[in-house]
Parts: C-alpha cells; structure tokens; sequence
C-alpha cells in the first residue's frame, strides 16, 4: 500500500484530552514549588491556601458576593451528588439529560434517591431536549455543557428569573471557557482537571442565596453521610466556604489551582479564556467546513461546544459501517496520531457515537488545533486506505 505523506508541522502539546486537560501555557513543576507540603490544611497557611484558591475562583468568574463557593471532595461528581442529596426532594424534580453524566444524575435521582415525582426530559446525543418544556415552579438539574456530546444550552435565556425551583447545573466543561449567568443558577459545580488544566479530585460547589435557605429549612428524608453534609443543626457550615473543607485536600491540587487562576486573571480574566477556547473551536470549524470526512455531533451551530468538540466521521464509506466497524475504525485512527505523538486521547467517550472529540479550553493553544488539523487528514486518509484494502 503507498504511504500517505505525513504532515511537517507537528502541535508542540499534542494533549487534547478533555480531562484531565492540557496544562496552562508554560506550566512546569517550578510553579508548585510554593505549596504548603508538609503543613495541615487546618493550619494557617494551608486555611490561607484554601481561602485564596476560593477568592480568586470568585474573581475570574465573577461570582456575586452573596454566593458561596465551597471546596468539595470527589471532584465534579462529588460536588454534584452533595447537591442532589441536600436539596431534592423538597418539590419535584425535572431532570435534563442529553449525554452520559446528565444520564448518570437521573440514575442517582431515580434509582438511588428514589424520588417519585421526577420528570425527566431526554434528548439524543447531538441535541438538546427542548429546554421550553421544562417547568421552573419544580427544581431543574442539568448540564451546561455535555462533555461527552459536545453538546452546550446556548445561554441561561430559558430560566426564568422568577422561579419557584433551584436550579443545579454541573458546568464542569463549561466553567472558565463559556460565560455563566448565575443570576439563574443556584447550584453550580464543576472540578479543578477541565478547563483551568488543574489536578483531579477536588470540585467546587457554588451555591446561592436561594439554595442557603433551602439546605437551612428543609432537611432530607434520607441520612447524609458526613462527607455530604453542609449543614449542622439547621445552619449553614459557613467553614466549609472559607477554606475549611470537609476532608483532607491536596495542597499540592491546591497550589496547582491557584497557579491556574493566577495564569487566567494574568491573561485578562474570563473574557480572555474564553476567546481561546473560541479560536480554537473555530480553528476545527473551519476544517469541518471544508471537509467531507466529518461532521459535529451536535446538529445545531449555537449548541456546539468550545471545549469539548465531538465530530464524527461523515464519509460514507465510515458512516455506512455498523457500530462496531465504525469504532474499529475511530480506534485505528487515534492509534496512528497517538503512535506519532501528534494527538493523545482524542477518541469519543465510550458511551457517545463512535467519534472523537477534541479538547479546546483555554489552556489549549490555537496553532497545536491548527497543527493537528492536517494530522487528522493525514490519518483519515491512511486509516481509509487501510480499510479500502481490507474490503
């Protein structure tokens, strides 16, 4: 079989992984060499650390100064079930769900929590259910941005300031890169490894005046194990918001954290992380645009996601296989950008259409997207070769 000729520009971080994500430009282990190693986190510096990570998460999203912001265990997920088994089960619930992890809280909602008057609106990968179905007067979970899908809500124009319900929104690909009304967010989660490049197991939960009065009036069915639990005799743990975190966090996370934020607030804050997540999402834009090899998955342009892009393969000889020759085919294509060391980890999550799906968060740099651009084509025509051949 002749070989296709590689391209000569190679992207100098080949990491696209949509978490945990690409470092923050010019990141290198000397920029831990702060951290409070060593030292409690009760302890005056390790509190100090805490605190700082907390005001200065508050100040590149602009976060009101009546919410809290809290460092939670577990990463998004854990951040997110605090939520969900604290608050629910005051009204009904209306549960949206377009992917994977919005998937995953209907199944703790449903099945483990076993709340009976549940709604639940589903839409398929590639879509979003229609968000004017939903009723506020209940409490509303949901995803801002499907990481698995690619899939995005366009705005917060669909809730009402009016609402009778809360609204609990995981924005772990979301934050940092997409701009977040949380004048109609009462819950917002999300974890330090997605768009800020940060280290795994550590979320952050964000919570609103309105969903302080509910966690101190209504108290659960249900028992709270401790590492659950934001309330103590009816009040808010008001420590936990303040660096006191519920269990042992990594200081060196932490210091990593706060190096990311720092690097964000230098850069021009949210607006300019977000016009880099942009850049990149419109460098693949303009590729798919003038290819036929692939398309997005999600079906409508204001709903695609600027930090995890899914495409599929839209040529016909890919598209017409059948699931398992399609994820045949997506496996050997990530194999030869991975065996060049062009492009790690950019295959579509196992749940998804068989794909990929690129990471393009700030911390990403425009000309690697532009230079993996060409790789892509090159392993498109190479692995078609090579299913040409074996037909």
């Amino acid at each position: 079989m002749t070989s296709i000729t590689q391209p000569g520009l190679r992207p100098a971080n080949p990491n696209f992984s949509s978490g945990p994500c690409a470092k923050r430009p010019g990141w290198s282990p000397d920029a831990l060499k702060d951290a409070a190693l060593g030292r409690s986190h009760r302890a005056r510096i390790g509190k100090t650390k805490l605190e700082q990570a907390i005001n200065l998460t508050r100040d590149v999203l602009r976060v009101p100064a009546d919410y809290r912001i809290g460092i939670v265990p577990a990463s998004d997920t854990g951040a997110v079930e605090m939520a969900l088994w604290s608050l629910l089960g005051e009204r009904g619930v209306d549960m949206v769900a377009w992917e994977s992890f919005g998937e995953g809280w209907v199944t703790d909602v449903v099945k483990q929590l076993k709340l009976s008057d549940v709604r639940i609106l589903k839409a398929p990968y590639g879509e979003l259910p229609d968000l004017g179905a939903i009723d506020f007067d209940r409490d509303v979970v949901f995803t801002w941005n499907g990481t698995t899908s690619g899939v995005r809500v366009p705005n917060a124009d669909f809730i009402p300031a009016d609402r009778k319900g809360l609204t609990i929104c995981d924005a772990t690909s979301a934050a940092f890169a997409q701009e977040l009304d949380f004048t109609k967010l009462d819950v917002v989660t999300f974890s330090w490894q997605k768009a800020l490049g940060g280290e795994g197991a550590h979320g952050m939960l964000i919570l609103s005046p309105r969903a302080v009065e509910r966690l101190e009036t209504y108290k659960p069915a249900w028992p709270l194990p401790k590492i659950f639990r934001l309330t103590s005799n009816g009040k808010l743990i008001a420590g936990i918001f303040k660096g006191e975190t519920i269990n042992t966090p990594s200081m060196l996370c932490v210091e990593d954290y706060i190096d990311a934020l720092e690097w964000a607030k230098s850069i021009g804050g949210l607006d300019a992380l977000v016009a880099r997540a942009n850049a990149n999402t419109k460098a693949i834009s303009d590729w798919v645009a003038r290819t036929t090899a692939v398309e997005f998955l999600a079906t409508a342009e204001d709903t695609r996601s600027n930090t995890s892009v899914c495409i599929r393969f839209a040529d016909p000889a890919v598209a017409s296989l059948d699931d398992a020759g399609q994820q045949a085919f997506v496996k050997g294509f990530v194999a030869l950008l991975e065996a060049e060391k062009v492009a790690f980890d950019i295959a579509g999550y196992r749940d998804a259409p068989p794909g990929l799906r690129i990471w393009c968060g700030a911390t990403v740099e425009t000309a690697d997207v532009e230079a993996l651009l060409a790789w892509l084509d090159w392993a498109f025509a190479t692995q078609k070769a090579t299913l040409k051949a074996a037909a």
